[in-house]
């Protein structure tokens, strides 16, 4: 008989259990009342559920020194692609939502996103500057088959010659690759593919939504053939899981027209932490303890250290290795820059008029 009190693994979920937001005031949990109630209950398999919004605003600024751009537009709130290690699940606690289970589960879908996005770019003495394109959730995850939103908001940067760069694992970028070979052209459009690993089990486990392994290279491979300049993100890096295949990465994305390479260290910002814990004793106890203790030597003792500079990349000597490794295959496999996207074609959209269109 299995530990009610444990949560079980969920397939096709990344997270467990639906872990208490931090703003929660009050949370639930299930007690065994000695008649075998808990243990009957059947293992959850929480269906996606998607609400349209009306976005009051739709781009996003920032001044961190560590994130390599200044504004950004997310399409959607929540991910489904259900990547246990993601960085941005905790936002869904300002949504009074689980940054477990409710993350992955109950989405948002900013379905005016391109009206205000053109609204935005309408405004007197707006200055362009890339956009990144879905990068607290991603813009390519499942539910934009349905919605399209990224494509509306592609749409409007398109025809305003505005640049825009991504980071996605969806593999579903392909479709808009009309729209980003035109943009190309003009020095408009760059993307990075995160990779986590090669091994389709382990992503299966680590991002049970996400395009595979080769299907995210083979994406890769199409949007480069089309004139697009491409990169690879290998993130995160998790010490004792992922970390052994980071040259492997490296040389499958060179070899799929990657001309650019970067790297994260796993972060474990606020709730995720908890979310973490889970997953690694649910596949693999047996190092689990080991992974905790890399993590914190490279965070200065603690789970994570938030401080610009080192969040990302971290500290001492797991930490050096990692990055003398990545330095060493960067160097050998001739990776370099993107080139600089060209801000001077930007034609701002015209104010939509209460007359309409006279002429």
């Amino acid at each position: 008989m299995e530990d009610a009190s444990r949560p079980q693994a969920i397939k096709g979920r990344g997270a467990a259990s639906r872990v208490a937001g931090r703003f929660e005031k009050t949370t639930a949990r299930s007690e065994d009342d000695g008649w075998g109630s808990v243990y009957e209950e059947p293992a959850p398999h929480p269906a996606t559920r998607v609400t349209e919004e009306r976005a009051r605003s739709i781009v996003s600024r920032n001044n961190s020194p560590d994130v390599g751009f200044d504004q950004s537009v997310n399409p959607y709130r929540g991910c489904e692609h259900g990547c246990v290690y993601c960085f941005a699940r905790p936002s869904h606690a300002y949504l009074d939502l689980s940054p477990g289970l409710d993350f992955e589960t109950e989405l948002y879908a900013k379905t005016n996103a391109a009206e205000r996005l053109r609204a935005e770019l309408a405004k007197p003495g707006y200055v362009p500057k890339t956009i990144a394109l879905g990068i607290n959730t991603d813009a390519y995850q499942p539910i934009e088959r349905r919605y399209r939103v990224t494509r509306e908001v592609l749409e409007v940067l398109a025809e305003t010659r505005h640049p825009v760069g991504f980071v996605t694992k969806g593999g579903l970028i392909e479709r808009d690759i009309d729209l980003l070979a035109d943009m190309a052209r003009d020095n408009l459009v760059t993307v990075h593919f995160s990779i986590t690993t090669l091994d389709n089990r382990l992503a299966s486990k680590m991002e049970p939504r996400a395009t595979a392994p080769h299907g995210k290279l083979r994406a890769m491979r199409a949007l480069h053939e089309a004139g697009v300049p491409v990169g690879v993100m290998v993130a995160p890096v998790v010490p004792m899981i992922t970390d052994r295949e980071l040259e492997h990465i490296l040389e499958a994305a060179r070899e799929h027209g990657a001309a650019s390479a970067g790297y994260v260290l796993l972060r474990l910002p606020h709730e995720l932490k908890q979310v973490w814990r889970e997953w690694l004793e649910l596949h693999y106890p047996e190092r689990a303890t080991h992974v905790m203790s890399l993590l914190n030597q490279m965070h200065g003792g603690k789970d994570y250290d938030s401080t610009f500079g080192k969040r990302m990349r971290g500290e001492g000597p797991f930490a050096q290795l990692i990055r003398t490794r990545f330095a060493k295959a960067h160097a050998r496999l001739g990776f370099g820059r993107l080139p600089e996207h060209d801000t001077t074609k930007f034609v701002a959209p015209r104010k939509p008029s209460p007359q309409q269109e006279l002429f």
